[in-house]
């Protein structure tokens, strides 16, 4: 069954067209993530969505119901925010209860969700604590906590994990995953980290300037990137582009290879000299100059390798990417 179907949605602030022709489709249980530079229009997206904001043409249907006139509280959906917006004057239990109260849901119903949410947040021992008193890893949980009691058709995510160190965006990750797999309801979740996206979604939505430039799972995208601007955006380190003349003669196409694909060879395609060496021990980055082009080699491992220092490096010809001068997959 499909959760949300998005046909032909534009979205305009006056005389700037933000979204231009959004056509999506969201199946029962997926987890979907809206990635792409700030500015593509992602949380836009989210926003129509929600009802914050009102599509300028187009059809928006949750389930089997067009809610483009049906406001945010109608339309089935939860959202979790960038910024935790937890009421600093109410502790753990009300904030996640608050909605619910709102709603007029019995005590005994409001009781068993909220009990239901701080288990599976681990939560319990925080409920009489207010926000002031939580990290902020735990406060990005309350706020998920208030979303998941109100049972929703759609969980719609914005960033939410944007605020956090590195090391709790990677446990926080885990636990929406595993949240989902429990859960089993749609997310839509919004992030500028490639990362994110690579690791959480079911399928993926690649936006550029409002647009809608690819959508598959991970891997596809990954594996058979529609252009040059998807196959840079998704990879850490991203791939590599050079122009192709500079292995094959004549030739006026741009060469994509990723990082993870080269590697050192006594008598390589490309002649490098190093300018920065990353060592992170499990892996080595080597960043170099190939002519002007300036390139990554993810060297498995541990390398003595040096700034300064030229290199040979080669790739396998059948894993590279080509593309023409318009960045169409070739």
């Amino acid at each position: 069954m499909t959760a949300l179907t998005l046909t032909n949605v534009n979205k305009s602030f006056g005389k700037v067209h933000v979204l231009k022709d959004i056509n999506i489709e969201i199946e029962e249980g997926e987890f979907v993530v809206f990635v792409g530079p700030s500015g593509c229009g992602k949380s836009t997206l989210l926003r129509v969505i929600a009802g914050l904001e009102d599509a300028s043409s187009g059809e928006i249907r949750i389930g089997d119901d067009v809610v483009n006139m049906t406001p945010p509280s109608k339309r089935g959906i939860a959202m979790v925010f960038q910024s935790y917006a937890l009421y600093p004057h109410l502790n753990v239990r009300k904030n996640m209860s608050l909605a619910l109260k709102q709603e007029k849901q019995p005590k005994d119903v409001i009781d068993a969700r909220v009990a239901e949410a701080s288990r599976m947040l681990n939560l319990e021992e925080y409920l009489d604590r207010f926000p002031s008193e939580l990290s902020g890893g735990q406060r990005q949980r309350v706020a998920i906590g208030r979303a998941i009691v109100r049972q929703p058709k759609i969980f719609l995510f914005d960033e939410p994990l944007s605020n956090l160190d590195a090391a709790l965006r990677m446990n926080t990750r885990i636990e929406i995953a595993g949240l989902h797999a429990q859960l089993g309801t749609s997310m839509v979740y919004v992030t500028h980290d490639q990362t994110e996206a690579m690791t959480l979604a079911d399928k993926i939505v690649v936006l550029r300037d409002g647009r809608v430039e690819q959508i598959g799972s991970p891997m596809e995208l990954y594996n058979n990137p529609a252009n040059q601007f998807v196959a840079g955006f998704l990879g850490s380190p991203a791939m590599n582009f050079f122009p192709a003349g500079l292995v094959t003669e004549g030739d006026d196409r741009t060469m994509g290879v990723r990082p993870e694909d080269l590697y050192l060879a006594d008598d390589g395609a490309l002649s490098v000299h190093v300018s920065h060496v990353e060592k992170l021990g499990g892996d080595t980055n080597v960043i170099a100059k190939l002519g002007d082009q300036q390139i990554t080699a993810r060297l498995f491992g541990q390398h003595d390798i040096a700034e300064g220092q030229s290199l040979s490096l080669g790739f396998d010809a059948d894993n590279a990417y080509f593309f023409s001068p318009e960045g169409a997959r070739i």
